[in-house]
Parts: structure tokens; C-alpha cells; sequence
């Protein structure tokens, strides 16, 4: 397990070197007392492992920038590609305070040549909420919701594709939670398109840390969300939400929403797969979220993953 002994740490992605897997992590200090102040006090930390389960922690990635910027309330989630320059990018969720207190969601990149040292790029934000299709600021929730971005190539060598947590701007609002999507051809310069999933029944109010893979030789849609945000056909079942996986036809879709499936209970939160170089198989890492006294605020060790008939399920071992 990765922890800190004087900070919460809770979403996280990985980046491989092909030598060292690279955790980056979001954390904030204990002192804070209260585990629900730590979303406004996030920096992106980064620590180094040979095998998923020994951590080295070194310099933080990113801090929150001063004001005005779009990031100067907190550095969230994100991903990290490398192009086929060598060049590292880092994409993550800037977010600032509106007028009235709400926080703004938009994304950003950072660029390294090393994955150690990151410069943002003075071209930030690089995507934010078209009301066109996503949602903005609304009296039915505390954000504007435009986060987690999920950046990789295209299956086709098309250039890139980046999914985004977001919501649509009718509906019910625990049900408008929906797959927002972005291209580029060169990773620097954005075109957000509409979302690649519609909200309904069954639905959520907002699908976090996005991840769409292909485990063992089928597609899949990795999110997560508690009860509290999920439709009310969702909480109805007694869920207590965690992590989800969704049917996919594909790393673009079609994605499922209403056949999501729990991975996991809200024990864990903000689950990430990645394929484990030293066996070949799927692992899944989580943050421990509930504990028995409350929030834990820890990153899990490896739990491997196979499918049971049409569900992602967690092995004993």
C-alpha cells in the first residue's frame, strides 16, 4: 500500500518508462482535520516503483498556480501520455472558483522530457464545458463538472482521444453524468466533440476517473461513483457505489452505462487498471476510501482482475 504519513493521498495514473512505473497521486495535508477540505488543497505528488507495490516517492509533479489562472484552486486528476517525440505529457484538471463560490472544472497539460521536471503549457486551459452538450454552472450541483481527463492514441493511428468526466444540461441531475470526448491531432491542440454517452435511467451523476481498456480480449469502461451521486434506480438496489465497469464495444464506445457492474464496493474509489509488466496481467489499484473510523486516503496494492461470465470482478489473489 502507498501512503503518507501526514497526507490524505486518493486519485491517481500511471505512466510506464518500460523500466519504472510512475505514480502520480493527488494528496493534501492531515492537517486540514477535515478529509472533505482536501479536494481544494491538491497537488500532484509522484513516486517511482519496479513493481506496483514498492514506492519511492520524489519531487511533487504539479502545485495549484497563483491567481488568476485556471488552476489556482487545485491541480486534479489526470493522465500521461509520451509522444512519439519522446516528449511526456501530462494532462489534468485545473480548477478555480466562480462567482459565488462553485469551482470550475477545465483541463490543462504539462510537458517533460524526463517525466520528472514538468512545465505547464502557456496555451491553458486547453479544453473547457461547451454548454453546446455539457452542462455548466447549475443550482442542482456544487461544480461545473469537466475533469479526469483519460488521454491515449487512437486505435487507428488517428491521433489522440481524451475522455472526460462531464454532465449534460437537461435531465435528471443524478442521471446526467456522461462520457465527454475531445481529439487532437498533435496532443497541444484540442477539439471537443459531443458526449459518447447519453444520460437516462440507471444512470449517474457523474462517472469519475474515466479508463477505457481492453482486458484480456474485451472491452471495457472503468468509472467510479458513490450512492449518493447515482440515479435513484441505482441507489434503490442499496448500492453503496465504488467502482464500476461498463460494457464497451470498443476504447470509444459504444459504452453501456445502465449494464454498469460493480468492481467494487465504496471501500475502494478512483480505480485504475493497468497490465503488470512481470506477469502479463491485469491488476487493479484503487484508493482505500472507507475505513472503519471514516476516510483512509491510501493507495491500494495490486489486486489482479478476470472476467466472471460478463462482469469485472477482483480476485482473492
Amino acid at each position: 500500500m502507498f501512503s503518507l504519513p501526514d497526507s490524505w493521498v486518493w486519485d491517481f495514473w500511471f505512466a510506464d518508462d518500460g523500466d519504472r512505473y510512475h505514480l502520480f497521486f493527488l494528496y493534501a495535508s492531515r492537517a486540514l482535520h477535515d478529509p472533505e477540505a482536501r479536494h481544494y488543497r491538491a497537488s500532484i505528488g509522484h513516486a517511482v516503483s519496479a513493481d506496483l507495490v514498492h514506492w519511492t516517492r520524489i519531487e511533487d509533479a504539479l502545485v495549484r498556480a497563483d491567481a488568476p489562472a485556471f488552476d489556482d484552486l487545485a491541480t486534479w486528476t489526470g493522465s500521461v501520455v509520451r509522444h512519439p517525440d519522446g516528449t511526456w505529457f501530462l494532462f489534468y484538471t485545473g480548477a478555480t472558483r466562480a462567482p459565488g463560490g462553485k469551482n470550475v472544472q477545465r483541463i490543462g497539460y504539462a510537458t517533460s522530457p524526463d517525466l520528472v521536471t514538468w512545465q505547464r503549457s502557456p496555451e491553458n486551459p486547453v479544453l473547457a464545458a461547451d454548454p453546446r452538450w455539457y452542462e455548466t454552472l447549475d443550482a442542482a450541483w456544487h461544480d461545473e463538472a469537466f475533469r479526469d481527463p483519460w488521454v491515449f492514441a487512437d486505435p487507428d493511428g488517428d491521433g489522440w482521444h481524451m475522455l472526460i468526466t462531464a454532465r449534460t444540461g437537461t435531465g435528471e441531475p443524478f442521471e446526467r453524468g456522461v462520457v465527454g470526448h475531445a481529439v487532437s491531432a498533435d496532443l497541444r491542440h484540442w477539439q471537443l466533440r459531443p458526449p459518447l454517452t447519453t444520460p437516462g435511467p440507471r444512470g449517474f451523476g457523474q462517472l469519475e476517473v474515466l479508463q477505457a481498456e481492453v482486458v484480456d480480449g474485451r472491452p471495457v469502461l472503468l468509472f467510479s461513483c458513490l450512492a449518493e451521486h447515482a440515479s435513484a434506480d441505482r441507489r434503490a438496489t442499496g448500492t453503496t457505489g465504488g467502482i464500476w465497469a461498463a460494457p464497451a464495444g470498443g476504447p470509444l464506445g459504444p459504452f453501456d452505462i445502465a449494464a454498469a457492474e460493480p468492481v467494487t464496493d465504496d471501500r475502494f474509489y478512483s480505480g485504475r487498471l493497468i497490465r503488470r509488466r512481470s506477469d502479463g496481467r491485469w491488476v487493479l489499484l484503487a484508493f482505500h476510501n472507507r475505513g472503519e473510523t471514516g476516510f483512509v486516503g491510501a493507495i491500494s496494492d495490486p489486486m489482479p482482475v478476470a472476467w466472471d461470465g460478463k462482469r469485472l470482478s477482483v480476485l482473492d489473489s
